[in-house]
C-alpha cells in the first residue's frame, strides 16, 4: 500500500501537493491561537467623555467604532486611581499591593535607586516574548526611570517613548498649540484668576494654587536607550511609530503595548484641533476637546493600519484609560459617577473600557464587573502561555464570556488599596473607607455613591470588611511612600 501511494504521488506531483497542503491546514487549524495582542491606553481619561459611554460635546467616531464592533464594559475597573500603580498591576495582571508598588512615584522620584516595578515580577511582555512574540512599547512607562526598570530589561524588544510620568507634546516653546499651564501665580502677582499671552497661546491659571511639574527634566524622548530629538506632537509620533511596528511585525504575532500621554497634562492642543473646536467658549475644555479628539484621530490610524495590514481576523484589540478623569486639572469628566483621579470613589477606579477582535468577539455590551488585570490574563490564556509559579495572575480569561460560550464570569470581589484609603466590590454592593469608618453603597441603584447604607446595614458591613482584612493580609508593605 505505501509503495503505491509513493508511485501515485511520484506520478501525480500537483494531487500529492494539494493533499499536503490540505493536511498542513488541518495542523495550523488544530494548534494554539497566536493573536496579535493590541493594548491601547489613554492617560486621564474619564469615564464619561467618549460619545459611547455617554459623552456629548466631543466626538470620538473612532473609538466609538472600536466599541460598536466589539465589547463596552459600563464596569471596567483600575486597580488604583492614579497612573504607575494603574500600569504595575495592568503589566502583571496582579495587584500592584502585593508586589509593594502602592504609590505614584512622581518627579524626581522617578529616577530615585529602588524605585519601579520589582524585576522579580513578570511582565506579560517577557510572558510572551519567552513565547515567540515581538514585543513593543511605545509611549509612557512609568514604571521605574533607572537602568534596571528600562523597558527592554521587561520584555519590550523595541522601546519608543519616555520614562517618567508625563511630558509636554511638543518640545519648547511649544510652537503650533495652544498650551494650558497650572501656575501659582499670575504675572500681576494675583493668585487668583487665569492670563492669556497676546497671542493666545499661552495660558496660565490659578485655579489649582501649584505650577505645572518639571515634566521634561531628565525625561527626553527615547528610542531605546538613546535621546532622539522628536518634532512631531507626541499622539502623531506615537502613532506613527506605532503603524510603523505594525507593518514590520504583521507576518508573526506581536504584542503592541500602546500608552498615548493624551490626555494627561501638560494641556497642549495643536491649531488644528483648537479651531475644530472653536464653539466652546471655556478655553480650558476646548483645549482638553482637541486632545481627546486628536486622541481618537490617532487610534483611528492604529485600527486603519491593522486593517490594511490585512491582521483584523488575527489582532485582538484592548483600550482603557489608566484611572479617572482629574476633572479639575484638565476637565476630564467621569459621569455620572462621583469623585476621580486619586479617589477610590467610581470616578476614580471605574474607565472607559473596550475590546475587540474581528471574528471571534461578538457586538455586545457587557455590564459585569471587569479588571484591567484581566486583559493579560485573557491574552496569556488565548496564547496557552502558563502562568504557573509563584507569580499567580489575579486577573481572569474574559473571551469566554466576550465570545459567547458562556454567559457569565465566575463570581470574585475586587479589592483596592492606598495606604489609608481602601474599598472593595462584591456584586452589586462596594464598601469604602478613607482613614475613618466603612461607607457602603449599592452600586446597583446608586452609581454615583450618594448614599451612604452603613448605618442599616451594619451586618452586611462586617461582613465586606472581614472579607477586605483578610485580602489585605496577602498584600506586602508598600516599598516607598
Amino acid at each position: 500500500m505505501k509503495k503505491s501511494w509513493a508511485v501515485f504521488f511520484l506520478y501525480f506531483p500537483l494531487v500529492g501537493r494539494i493533499v499536503t497542503g490540505f493536511l498542513d491546514a488541518v495542523q495550523a487549524s488544530d494548534a494554539v491561537v497566536r493573536p496579535n495582542i493590541v493594548l491601547i491606553v489613554a492617560d486621564d481619561l474619564g469615564y464619561g467623555e467618549l460619545g459611547c459611554f455617554g459623552g456629548k460635546d466631543i466626538p470620538t467616531p473612532n473609538l466609538d467604532a472600536l466599541a460598536a464592533g466589539g465589547v463596552r464594559f459600563t464596569n471596567g475597573y483600575v486597580t488604583a486611581a492614579f497612573c504607575a500603580a494603574s500600569r504595575a498591576a495592568l503589566l502583571t495582571g496582579r495587584y500592584q499591593t502585593r508586589f509593594g508598588f502602592e504609590f505614584n512615584p512622581i518627579g524626581a522620584k522617578n529616577s530615585a535607586p529602588g524605585i519601579g516595578l520589582p524585576v522579580e515580577e513578570r511582565t506579560i511582555a517577557q510572558r510572551l516574548r519567552d513565547s515567540g512574540y515581538a514585543t513593543a512599547l511605545i509611549g509612557k512607562w512609568h514604571l521605574g526611570g533607572t537602568a534596571p526598570f528600562h523597558p527592554q530589561r521587561r520584555g519590550f524588544d523595541e522601546f519608543f517613548g519616555f520614562l517618567h510620568e508625563g511630558h509636554y507634546f511638543v518640545p519648547h516653546p511649544w510652537s503650533e498649540v495652544t498650551t494650558w499651564l497650572r501656575r501659582k501665580s499670575l504675572p500681576d502677582g494675583s493668585n487668583q484668576g487665569r492670563w492669556t499671552s497676546s497671542d493666545g497661546r499661552i495660558v496660565w491659571s490659578t485655579h489649582l494654587g501649584s505650577n505645572e511639574p518639571e515634566y521634561d527634566a531628565d525625561n527626553p524622548i527615547l528610542r531605546g536607550s538613546q535621546p532622539v530629538d522628536e518634532r512631531s506632537n507626541l499622539t502623531d509620533a506615537f502613532t506613527r511609530e506605532s503603524c510603523n511596528f505594525i507593518d514590520r511585525h504583521r507576518e508573526q504575532p506581536f504584542f503592541l503595548y500602546l500608552a498615548y500621554n493624551a490626555v494627561h497634562s501638560p494641556m497642549q492642543a495643536s491649531d488644528k484641533y483648537m479651531k475644530k473646536f472653536s464653539a466652546i467658549d471655556d478655553i480650558h475644555r476646548r483645549i482638553f476637546a482637541g486632545m481627546l479628539s486628536h486622541l481618537d484621530d490617532s487610534v483611528g490610524q492604529v485600527l486603519q493600519q491593522i486593517q490594511q495590514s490585512g491582521i483584523e481576523n488575527r489582532t485582538i484589540i484592548f483600550f482603557l484609560s489608566d484611572n479617572g478623569g482629574p476633572t479639575k486639572e484638565l476637565t476630564s469628566r467621569n459621569d455620572p459617577l462621583r469623585g476621580g483621579k486619586g479617589e477610590l470613589f467610581e470616578g476614580g477606579i471605574r474607565v472607559p473600557f473596550i475590546a475587540s477582535w474581528k471574528g471571534r468577539i461578538h457586538s455586545q455590551v457587557i455590564d459585569a464587573p471587569v479588571i484591567s488585570m484581566d486583559i493579560a490574563a485573557t491574552s496569556l490564556d488565548i496564547v496557552g502561555v502558563s502562568t504557573i509559579g509563584n507569580s499567580k495572575l489575579d486577573g481572569i480569561n474574559l473571551l469566554p464570556l466576550l465570545s459567547g460560550s458562556v454567559k457569565e464570569l465566575p463570581s470574585r470581589n475586587l479589592y483596592w488599596r492606598v495606604g489609608s484609603r481602601h474599598a472593595m466590590r462584591k456584586g452589586d454592593w462596594k464598601i469604602l473607607r478613607e482613614n475613618n469608618d466603612w461607607q457602603l453603597f449599592n452600586l446597583a441603584k446608586d452609581v454615583g455613591e450618594a448614599n451612604n447604607l452603613a448605618s442599616s446595614e451594619p451586618t452586611l458591613v462586617k461582613e465586606l470588611s472581614s472579607l477586605w482584612d483578610r485580602w489585605n493580609a496577602e498584600q506586602s508593605d508598600p516599598l516607598w511612600k
